[in-house]
């Protein structure tokens, strides 16, 4: 290193902002972030940041924040995240797993939805999901795929898992909760990217990353998983929905909605074409549960239609 200090520009994400490693002489360095205004969310980072430390929740320490300038300085957590493993093997890969979802659940259930003083994102209701979905047609079956919209549009099923999720408890949920999101330090998860923090239902979380098309978990993986999420509902004496399942499987489907949305959106509108490599896995991940869910053939001829 010729100079005290480098900085490296890093590619993360498709959210706008922008992201730098400052490394000294030495080995220490630091993370700085440069946001704008242009997305609400990203005025809470900081906040959250605090907040989830505070409760335990292992996230980057704030160095220094100039929010008139929309600059973060924080503490570097590595260059290793959780989809970088994904071609290790199971053993290796499901203690970082079972970490990253002990971690959450501490958001999902150590968390006070009445403790916060910030004005956070709007919280999953039954408009959110609806226009999750809305965010599909639009940006994907219409945008990637030139398909009509206008029987999903009008189904009545997919309204009535809007209104499922809608009305089951809420708690703080990381909102976007997926592999590259999860930086592994000293073999443990720690989250990244949580400004999106809201009022919703933690099975969106354990979708999210069950469900996550940067890594396709096989169904035994998926399967280990979740009764891991389930074991820390019943070891920490809380009752569990006893729609459970199905519960998590509307979850994921509003989640692969929503991932597909952002695909089309990011690839097409924001010309991130590197997002539509992803399109593929997350179309098979919702064709199969789809398949399995009831009453949502007409989104599973849709997707036929894509494929």
């Amino acid at each position: 290193m010729d100079h005290e200090f480098a900085v490296t520009a890093l590619k993360k994400g498709g959210s706008g902002r922008k992201y730098y490693r400052i490394r000294f002489r030495g080995g220490f360095s630091v993370i700085l972030v440069q946001y704008t205004q242009e997305q609400s969310e990203n005025a809470h980072y900081v906040k959250i940041a605090k907040f989830l430390d505070e409760t335990g929740v292992r996230v980057p320490r704030i160095h220094f924040h100039e929010p008139e300038s929309g600059l973060i300085l924080m503490e570097d957590l590595g260059e290793e995240d959780l989809c970088s493993y994904r071609q290790s093997p199971w053993a290796v890969r499901r203690p970082l797993y079972q970490s990253a979802l002990s971690q959450v659940f501490l958001i999902h259930h150590e968390t006070s939805l009445s403790a916060q003083n910030w004005k956070m994102e709007l919280e999953f209701d039954e408009k959110l999901y609806l226009w999750e979905q809305q965010y599909f047609f639009e940006n994907c079956v219409k945008g990637v795929w030139g398909l009509e919209t206008d029987v999903l549009n009008e189904s009545p099923t997919l309204r009535k898992i809007a209104t499922q999720l809608a009305s089951l408890p809420r708690a703080l949920v990381h909102r976007d909760f997926q592999s590259q999101n999860i930086i592994i330090s000293d073999g443990k998860a720690c989250f990244i990217d949580f400004q999106g923090m809201r009022p919703g239902l933690g099975l969106y979380d354990v979708a999210s990353l069950l469900y996550d098309p940067y890594v396709e978990l096989v169904a035994e993986e998926r399967k280990e998983l979740l009764e891991f999420y389930k074991e820390l509902w019943r070891d920490a004496g809380l009752q569990q929905d006893d729609n459970f399942e199905v519960t998590f499987r509307m979850c994921a489907i509003q989640r692969l909605m929503q991932a597909l949305g952002a695909y089309g959106f990011l690839g097409l509108k924001k010309r991130r074409k590197n997002f539509l490599k992803y399109i593929p896995v997350a179309h098979r991940l919702l064709h199969e549960i789809a398949q399995n869910h009831g009453g949502l053939d007409f989104l599973v001829k849709t997707l036929d239609k894509a494929a």
